[in-house]
């Protein structure tokens, strides 16, 4: 019966449906056993690669689960520069949204999680621009960090570091700084730095994750000599749960919904192939181990701790874990007397779960709130319950950051709760709770981190925590729990979050654009929230003294804990065109606080808060606009609604099944967001409305789309491809290729000086092929390829115009590019231009 169990899954939950991804893990009997499997494999894995979602689930499932070798995924980006098909983060905050994705998936398929701080920049075309962007030293430095900390016997590549060129510059980058990493990693020269904190590693070989993609098609991958390759048997299906590896390892990619990568899972034989770069050759291909000792004879005094750990799997209850506590804290023991601190920490932490898991040992610490701010006093509910006949006792209970011991000596009796008060004081210099890596100011290409020992550290790094001791079997073992909040939602039930710490104040400026087409001023409007109880101040917004603000300051008091107060300021722009950031700033006490509070909260992710500076950028510009009425029609979220009615426009976001030649009579012009014909299947079956709405003499813009997943072939009354034609380089030239063109001239002349400043990219998914009806706009390309005609294209249908466009105004528009917003200007007023000569303009 026993050999029924010797493939359950390690750290897989049975409802997949995480809303609260802090709630505490209730492993079953079977995964239990998995935990003490595993806990007799002292080998480590390495998979490298640039982004999250680029990870093989397959292959880190099953080197977690089946294998049971330690295993770990170093990222070195956090997806700051890709698209968002959930929301309308962008940039840093998607970063955000995309690690707690990762950290998600690797609770599915039991693997570990790092990164670099190399910053997710866009799209490169080649590695020597990424790697000048990253500061390559720097990744690099972290990469060998991460080795050493980790100390992988194995490295594993997601890409080839050979094909410069042909992937992502990002994707080829990982490759290359891996194989570079290899031999650094245990060269005391290389970042000496480090080794106060790491030792040199050496691992023992480094393989590259091919596959059929990488040969250009199935054919021509079997054809091809695999000699040098090693193939591993993937397809393993565990009885216990009753699911396959492969299917692990799609709720693991799964996790990746900003990215639209939802995957079905499937079942059978499944093959991976590794191909051998560097490090000490294999023999005869049986194991990519092969060579390392991955017993517990690899440590010193080890041997006797992995008889035990094999006594107590082969004698494992399935229907009573708890007689297995007994060895299991014999064991723990034995751990603790070794010299060895690298597989001492790791094992230690392993066996304690398991202790904990056999015996039903239930360990927390609830907040009486879910945000404080420094220098609180925090009120603590304790639940220690022992579901076990085990004798335990809670001795004593260690609260940081305060380093404080609280005595309790409280006997543990079989399935009797026992709960607890306890106060636990914050010091006032206590970090509030955010991305470390956002905490100071970065560069386009590498975040900031001070210290070293944050470096590779997937997550926010929480400081309150609660230490458990609790005495089994005459050993008192340390059980660490991090302290949380939770409530009962009506609908979800138990609610976990973790505990934040914020400010005693935020502000939050309501438009993060404000545009001035003249000198006329325009109220700000500001909310300020109160972190505590009790709070009394002055606000003002702090701009260049150019720039007129009434009043000076705003006086405000909060009662409450939670409370928002909006107010209002008169800012009046100066007569020549300028661009300044203004800043929110309240003051309480002498003390200035400029911190916006941002919380990023989606239910397959934990809550997150994100603290910004509180700025608006303020531009004074010469503006020109029709009174347009548009209709936006959402695709996968994107903030071109909010800059529209910056721009003075009447906007209605108009939902797909509510598109009707009744509902969109009243529009001049109707607009559908970024990715709208990957994400909307409604928008399938609404084109002849569109069409016929353009035909009556209106106008449509449609923005970027990719070319795949299109829900209709038809998105254009005319033949339009899209490809993957982009340009990445912001700031490549633009050429006019009909500079009489009404888009280029009316309201506003649009010159060269229009695309300057722009951020990231300038567009993306050019169409390549399209019908004679269109008119090209605009051209560029990058530096050594041939010209992108496919930016912007016009064509005129019926009575109206319709217009596609791959140029990233999804991005520029809240950066508060202003040669961004003259241009869609002149797109929506296309129809008012018919009116007008042409005329000439400069480039």
């Amino acid at each position: 019966m026993r050999k029924l169990f010797l493939k359950s899954f390690l750290l897989f939950f049975l409802s997949v449906q995480i809303t609260n991804a802090q709630k505490p893990q209730k492993p079953s009997s079977a995964e239990i056993y998995n935990q003490i499997q595993k806990l007799n494999f002292l080998g480590t894995v390495l998979y490298i690669a640039a982004h999250p979602d680029d990870e093989n689930t397959r292959l880190i499932s099953y080197m977690s689960n089946e294998i049971h070798a330690r295993t770990g995924y170093l990222s070195l980006t956090r997806g700051d520069g890709g698209q968002n098909l959930i929301g309308p983060q962008l940039r840093e905050l998607l970063g955000v949204i995309r690690t707690q994705e990762l950290l998600e998936a690797r609770k599915i398929d039991g693997g570990e999680q790092f990164f670099s701080r190399a910053n997710d920049f866009g799209y490169s075309k080649n590695p020597e621009e990424t790697l000048q962007i990253w500061d390559k030293e720097k990744v690099l430095a972290d990469l060998v960090w991460v080795v050493r900390k980790f100390q992988p016997d194995v490295i594993i590549n997601r890409f080839d570091h050979r094909s410069p060129g042909t992937t992502h510059g990002h994707h080829t980058s990982s490759a290359m700084l891996s194989m570079e990493g290899f031999d650094l990693a245990n060269n005391p020269t290389a970042f000496p730095e480090q080794l106060t904190l790491e030792h040199p590693w050496q691992p023992k070989r480094v393989f590259f994750n091919t596959s059929w993609w990488f040969y250009g098609s199935k054919e021509k991958f079997e054809a091809a000599n695999k000699t040098n390759l090693v193939a591993i048997q993937t397809g393993v299906y565990y009885p216990t749960i009753g699911k396959s590896n492969q299917e692990i390892a799609a709720l693991s990619r799964s996790s990746h919904k900003s990215q639209g990568f939802g995957s079905t899972g499937s079942r059978g034989e499944d093959t991976e192939y590794l191909e051998y770069l560097k490090g000490e050759p294999l023999q005869n291909k049986a194991s990519i181990f092969e060579g390392i000792d991955t017993s517990w004879n690899r440590v010193k005094d080890g041997k006797p701790i992995g008889e035990l750990i094999s006594t107590i799997a082969n004698q494992y209850d399935f229907k009573n874990p708890s007689a297995s506590i007994p060895n299991l804290v014999k064991a723990y023991s034995m751990i603790q007397s070794l010299n060895e601190n690298h597989w001492k920490t790791i094992k230690s932490e392993e066996i304690k779960k398991i202790i904990a898991n056999c015996s039903g040992l239930f360990l927390e610490a609830i907040s009486n709130a879910q945000e404080v701010t420094p220098g609180s006093l925090l009120k603590l509910n304790l639940e220690a319950i022992n579901r076990s006949p085990i004798n335990m006792q809670l001795i004593s209970v260690y609260t940081l950051p305060e380093q404080k011991t609280t005595v309790f000596n409280i006997s543990l009796k079989n399935n009797s709760v026992q709960n607890n008060k306890l106060d636990l004081q914050l010091p006032q210099s206590i970090n509030y709770t955010q991305p470390y890596w956002l905490k100071e100011k970065g560069t386009v290409g590498l975040y900031t981190v001070e210290d070293q020992k944050n470096i590779g550290i997937p997550d926010i790094i929480r400081e309150v925590k609660v230490i458990f001791n609790v005495k089994i079997n005459d050993i008192e073992i340390p059980f660490e729990r991090t302290v949380v909040y939770k409530y009962n939602d009506d609908v979800k039930g138990e609610v976990y979050n973790f505990l934040d710490i914020v400010p005693e104040i935020t502000t939050t400026i309501q438009d993060k654009v404000l545009l001035f087409p003249n000198t006329k001023p325009k109220y700000v409007g500001i909310s300020i929230k109160s972190g505590k109880d009790d709070i009394k101040g002055n606000l003002k917004l702090d701009l260049p003294k150019e720039w007129k603000v009434s009043p000076q300051s705003i006086a405000f008091q909060l009662d409450k804990k939670g409370m928002e107060q909006t107010v209002y300021f008169e800012v009046t722009p100066p007569s020549q065109m300028s661009e300044i950031v203004a800043k929110s700033i309240a003051t309480i006490d002498n003390i200035p606080y400029d911190k916006e509070q941002i919380i990023i909260n989606y239910d397959h992710i934990t809550k997150q808060q994100v603290l910004k500076t509180a700025e608006v950028k303020c531009i004074r510009f010469d503006l020109k606009t029709n009174p347009e009425k548009i209709a936006y029609i959402m695709g996968a979220g994107d903030e071109v609604p909010k800059s529209l009615i910056q721009m003075g426009y009447q906007v209605t976001v108009v939902k797909p099944e509510e598109i009707t030649p009744e509902k969109l009579d009243s529009f001049d012009v109707v607009m559908t967001g970024v990715r709208a014909y990957n994400t909307i299947q409604a928008l399938a079956y609404k084109q002849d409305i569109l069409f016929d709405f353009v035909k009556g003499g209106k106008t449509m813009i449609v923005q970027y789309n990719t070319n795949s997943d299109l829900v209709t072939s038809k998105i254009a009354p005319y033949p339009l491809k899209i490809s993957n034609d982009r340009v990445t380089e912001e700031n490549a030239e633009v050429r006019f290729l009909n500079p009489n063109h009404p888009t280029l001239n009316y309201p506003n002349t649009i010159t060269q000086n229009d695309f300057k400043g722009w951020k990231q990219e300038q567009g993306l998914y050019y169409p390549k092929e399209f019908d004679k009806a269109f008119t090209p706009i605009l051209s560029s390309n990058d530096k050594g390829e041939s010209p992108k005609d496919g930016a912007l294209l016009v064509a005129p249908y019926g009575k109206g115009n319709y217009i596609y466009t791959g140029l990233s105004l999804f991005r520029e528009l809240p950066e508060g590019v202003s040669g961004a917003y003259k241009l869609l200007s002149n797109l929506i007023s296309i129809k008012s231009s018919v009116s007008i000569p042409n005329q000439k303009i400069k480039q």
